[in-house]
C-alpha cells in the first residue's frame, strides 16, 4: 500500500472551481485559504470525482462552475454522489481589475475556487429534468416563432423587390391566413431560379407551422398534469395571459417558493431600475439590462392587455403617464401586475378585477 492510499483528508474543506468548457476544464483546487492546485483536464465530472477521491480521499469537496452550454449536468452528477456543487451566474463572480485585464481560463477557475472559499456565492436555481426539458420544449417554441417572422419577411422582402404588391384584402388579420398562403403560391416569377426561392420560402413557412402545432399540442398535454394545471388555471385568470404566455410564466418560473419576496421575483424578470448611490444620495437608472429574456417581453404585453381590461390598472397607468413617458409607465404596471401573478399562483385563485392597490 503506498502512501497515497493511506491520505486521508477527513473533515477537510476542499474548494474547487472550474472554468467549463466544450473540449476541457480549468480546475483550481484551495483549502485553508491556500491554492494547491490549478490544473487542465478532460470535460468530465466522473474523471474529475476519481481525481478528487484518489489525490484527497474522503475530502469534504465543495465545488462550483459558471452557467452556460453545459447545463446542470455537472451539477447533477456531483450532487447524486452527496456533494456540495453550485451552479452560480457568471455576472455574480467578484472579480479584480487584474482579473478582467488578463482574462484567461486558469484565471476564471482560480476566481470561483476563491470566491466560493469565501463564501461569495450564491447558486442559481437548479430545475429538476423533467421542469428543465419542459422548459426546453418552450424555448423550442420561442425560437421557432423567430424564425416564423424573419421567414415571413423574407417572403414580403422578395415581392416588394419585384415590385408584387400585396392585395388590399390581404391586410390586417387576413395576412398570412390559408388564402393569403394559396396567393403566394399562385404567384410566378420570371425565372425558375425565383419561382423556387419563393415556394421555398413558402414551403419553409408551412414547416414551422406544422412543427409550432405539434409543439402546442404537446404542451396541452402536459398542461394537464395535477401540479401544473391548478397553476395554468390561476394565472389564465389574469387579464392579458393566455395559454402560451401562462407556460412561458410556468416553465420559466416553475416555482414562486424560489423568491423569498416580491422584490426578488421583479428583479429575477428585470423589472427594477439599476441604482447608483453616493454618500445619502441614491441614483435611479433606467431598467435593469439584467433579465430573464423570455419573460420581461412578456409580462410587458400582458401589462399592455391589462391596463386596457382591469379598470384599476387603467387608473393607475393614467396616473402614472402624468408624469412619465409611457415605455416607463408600462413597466411599473408590469411590476404591479407581477406582483398579482404572484399571489394568484401560491393562493391558486382568481385574478380580481377593478382592486386598488
Amino acid at each position: 500500500m503506498n502512501s497515497t492510499q493511506q491520505l486521508s483528508f477527513a473533515n477537510s474543506h476542499l474548494h474547487i472551481g472550474i472554468d467549463v468548457h466544450l473540449k476541457n476544464w480549468k480546475v483550481t483546487i484551495r483549502m485553508n485559504k491556500m491554492e494547491l492546485k490549478t490544473f487542465s483536464m478532460n470535460p468530465s465530472a466522473a474523471e474529475l470525482l476519481a481525481y478528487l477521491q484518489h489525490h484527497y480521499p474522503n475530502g469534504i469537496y465543495h465545488i462550483v462552475y459558471e452557467a452556460g452550454f453545459c447545463g446542470f449536468g455537472t451539477q447533477r452528477f456531483f450532487q447524486l454522489h452527496n456533494f456540495d456543487c453550485r451552479v452560480v451566474n457568471p455576472a455574480d463572480v467578484p472579480t479584480t481589475n487584474k482579473e478582467k485585464v488578463n482574462k484567461n481560463d486558469p484565471v476564471d477557475s482560480r476566481k470561483l475556487a476563491r470566491a466560493l472559499e469565501n463564501n461569495e456565492l450564491c447558486g442559481i436555481y437548479i430545475p429538476t429534468i423533467e421542469q428543465e426539458e419542459l422548459r426546453m420544449l418552450m424555448r423550442l417554441r420561442y425560437h421557432l416563432i423567430q424564425q416564423q417572422t424573419r421567414t415571413k419577411n423574407r417572403i414580403k422582402s422578395l415581392l416588394y423587390s419585384q415590385g408584387i404588391l400585396i392585395p388590399i384584402q390581404f391586410s390586417g388579420r387576413a395576412r398570412w391566413s390559408h388564402n393569403f398562403i394559396l396567393w403566394l403560391q399562385s404567384i410566378r416569377m420570371h425565372t425558375p431560379a425565383g419561382n423556387f426561392t419563393l415556394q421555398n420560402l413558402i414551403l419553409q413557412l408551412q414547416q414551422i407551422r406544422e412543427h409550432n402545432k405539434n409543439i402546442i399540442k404537446h404542451l396541452r398535454t402536459e398542461a394537464k398534469k395535477k401540479n401544473i394545471a391548478p397553476i395554468l388555471s390561476a394565472l389564465d385568470s389574469v387579464p392579458g395571459i393566455a395559454f402560451l404566455s401562462a407556460m412561458y410564466l410556468f416553465t420559466e418560473l416553475i416555482s414562486m417558493n424560489r423568491f423569498p419576496n416580491e422584490d426578488h421575483l421583479c428583479a429575477y424578470v428585470g423589472l427594477v431600475p439599476a441604482t447608483q448611490s453616493s454618500d445619502e444620495t441614491v441614483y435611479l437608472n433606467k431598467i435593469s439590462s439584467r433579465k430573464n429574456k423570455f419573460l420581461r417581453p412578456i409580462l410587458i404585453e400582458i401589462a399592455w392587455t391589462a391596463v386596457r381590461s382591469d379598470p384599476a390598472m387603467t387608473l393607475k397607468y393614467h396616473q402614472l403617464t402624468k408624469h412619465r413617458k409611457p415605455q416607463d409607465a408600462i413597466i411599473r404596471i408590469a411590476k404591479k401586475l407581477l406582483r398579482r401573478i404572484r399571489h394568484v399562483w401560491i393562493q391558486q385563485e382568481q385574478y380580481v378585477f377593478a382592486l386598488v392597490a
